[in-house]
């Protein structure tokens, strides 16, 4: 019997299999070259771009700071990056005869000292050395006609401080970290920083056991995410104005410094922040005083002297412990825990309003409402009223005052607290708490940035922020009108504008000693702060002036100062008149001088204020 033929199966298998992995390679390849084309193809291409386009796709762009004003809504930048060109060496890339000839002319191009460049370039164990950062666009032409051997450019960012004449405290500036990185410092440049900075961008690829990279590795490119621009509340034109007359005015004065903060009592909305010595952004490491940094407004911390006394009393009628026309009898001077604290003129003044209290400044009836509210209660309107926080605004740094001797046992600490001495505040806190005095008795939350515009256009508004309610609506009005009448009546005549109410108190305090306990004997600091117009407003405003030497007292210094920029706002502001304008003489501050709190204790020293 013949056996059945059954074909040979082994061929035709190898060929299958071989058909399947030569199809399985196919599209292995065609899924690698999808990678490379289409998946990776950014990041190759990013590889094979120069180093200028690697540092725009890697290095994000900072954000810009803006200002506006009233009447033009265009965005002005005040901080914003630019080009810049570094000129770097590649040491290992130069020459001997490269050193001793072609790069003769080197220092005097890239304005570099030849015994700097020279050790610049003899590290040898660098791979890349910054000769020069922003060097001239001059300097570039030259090194692009005439190359030079390990020497080369490359662009980069800078800050730009465009605006003059606006301040630099509040703005702050940025420098490089010990990581090459651009970080922002002091002010809104260090409080934003992670806002204005966006995102580096990085490669990362495949390597071998040699650290080199793999051809067919796999490579992950995060493009760098750009910071965000930010649109400040500070008014452009109030800004430059409040700027220019703190200058003026600390010259004019002999002070040591002075600063000036306008908000908007209704949201918080900072309009104006301005101190003098101030620096400039752009040329901030040719400062000599590094203290010059910091913003007096947010951080230097003060005893505020008699601008605290209308906290005190509207905390008194808020409480219902007084009304404005409560009475008392002034007995010229307080003993307390072995502390003997006088009015400022030494004078017993007899049967006072509480109004009268306010006009003519008395510390003894500061004190006599603060025993009506107890130390507890006294303490708890302090704090409610923003004093011993920090207040949040986007500037950095920010101080948060001291009123620890609150807290301390005997009743001497609230009694000289109640004219604003032995506790400390700082100008936004103060300037904060009496934006409450102003708009109906809401803390409200200082703030400087209005409005974030992100990456990808979108924009994002920042809402006034209500922190508490401090005292009522009536308690509010009240205390405004008492303050009127200082004003129109009192020390703070020189504050008053012409066809308006303007409420508003003076303050001249004692300096503490920072070498011994008591206080410093030829040193004050002048202060005025209030608003306007009383009964709707559109600003609250608080003047410094540290040592003056002319006018010491805050009635001819500070005082003017915040009449002559309350007559900016109101004309700015297109606040019609309330009354006839019936210009008057300037009028003679009167003679005054600062009294000092005499005790049994020979260890302690305190002053009262004065007005």
């Amino acid at each position: 019997m013949r056996s059945r033929h059954v074909p040979h199966q082994s061929g035709n298998g190898r060929i299958i299999v071989a058909a399947v992995l030569f199809g399985i390679g196919w599209l292995l390849l065609a899924a690698r070259f999808f990678q490379l084309q289409i998946l990776e193809h950014r990041s190759y291409q990013v590889l094979a771009s120069d180093q200028h386009e690697i540092q725009s796709i890697l290095v994000p762009k900072r954000g810009t700071i803006y200002l506006q004003d009233r009447n033009d809504k265009t965005l002005y930048p005040v901080a914003q990056d630019r080009d810049a060109w570094q000129v770097y060496a590649v040491p290992k890339e130069l020459k001997e005869q490269d050193l001793a000839t072609d790069l003769q002319a080197l220092p005097d191009l890239i304005k570099v000292p030849a015994e700097e460049l020279q050790a610049k370039l003899s590290v040898s164990t660098s791979s890349y050395t910054v000769l020069a950062k922003d060097v001239s666009w001059d300097a570039v032409e030259a090194l692009r006609k005439t190359p030079l051997p390990g020497i080369g450019i490359t662009k980069s960012a800078a800050r730009l401080y465009p605006e003059t004449g606006l301040g630099g405290q509040y703005l702050g500036f940025v420098s490089l970290n010990d990581k090459n990185e651009r970080v922002g410092q002091y002010g809104v440049e260090g409080y934003e920083q992670d806002l204005l900075a966006g995102e580096t961008g990085s490669i990362l690829a495949e390597k071998d056991a040699a650290g080199r990279r793999l051809s067919i590795g796999t490579i992950a490119l995060k493009e760098a995410k750009d910071g965000s621009d930010l649109v400040l509340t500070l008014d452009r034109a109030i800004q430059f104005q409040t700027c220019e007359t703190i200058r003026q005015a600390v010259q004019t004065y002999n002070a040591d410094a002075g600063s000036v903060v306008i908000l908007e009592p209704q949201t918080g909305a900072v309009l104006a922040m301005c101190s003098y010595p101030d620096f400039d952004p752009a040329n901030y490491n040719k400062i000599s005083d590094l203290s010059v940094l910091n913003n007096p407004a947010t951080f230097s911390q003060f005893e505020p002297g008699s601008i605290f006394k209308p906290v005190t009393l509207s905390s008194g009628i808020d409480a219902g412990k007084i009304t404005p026309e409560s009475t008392y009898t002034d007995p010229g001077s307080e003993t307390i825990d072995n502390f003997t604290i006088r009015n400022s003129d030494k004078l017993a003044h007899g049967v006072r309003t509480m109004s009268q209290v306010l006009e003519q400044s008395l510390n003894t009836g500061t004190i006599y409402v603060q025993r009506l509210l107890g130390r507890d209660l006294f303490r708890d309107y302090v704090t409610n009223f923003g004093f011993g926080v920090r207040t949040g605004i986007e500037v950095s740094a920010e101080a948060k005052g001291d009123i620890s001797p609150l807290s301390r046992k005997g009743q001497v600490f609230a009694a000289t607290a109640s004219f604003g001495q032995g506790i400390s505040v700082t100008p936004m806190q103060m300037v904060a708490a009496f934006g409450a005095l102003a708009n109906g008795g809401i803390l409200m939350r200082p703030y400087l940035v209005k409005e974030i515009i992100h990456p990808d256009g979108s924009r994002e508004t920042i809402q006034p922020q209500p922190v508490r309610r401090v005292i009522s609506d009536r308690s509010s009005r009240l205390i405004a009108a008492m303050m009127v009448n200082v004003v129109e009546k009192g020390h703070g005549k020189k504050a008053a504008v012409p066809g308006y109410y303007v409420a508003g108190k003076t303050g001249t305090a004692q300096i503490p000693d920072p070498r011994a306990a008591g206080y410093l004997t030829d040193a004050t600091i002048g202060s005025f702060i209030g608003f306007a117009p009383a009964d709707n407003p559109k600003f609250v405003m608080i003047v410094k002036m540290d040592r003056p030497k002319i006018a010491q007292f805050a009635e001819a210094s500070a005082a003017p100062v915040f009449g002559e920029l309350a007559k900016y706002l109101l004309t700015y502001f297109e606040v019609p008149p309330e009354r006839t304008i019936i210009e008057k003489p300037d009028v003679a501050a009167p003679a005054a001088s600062v009294s000092t709190t005499t005790h049994t204790v020979p260890t302690i020293t305190t002053s009262s204020t004065h007005p």
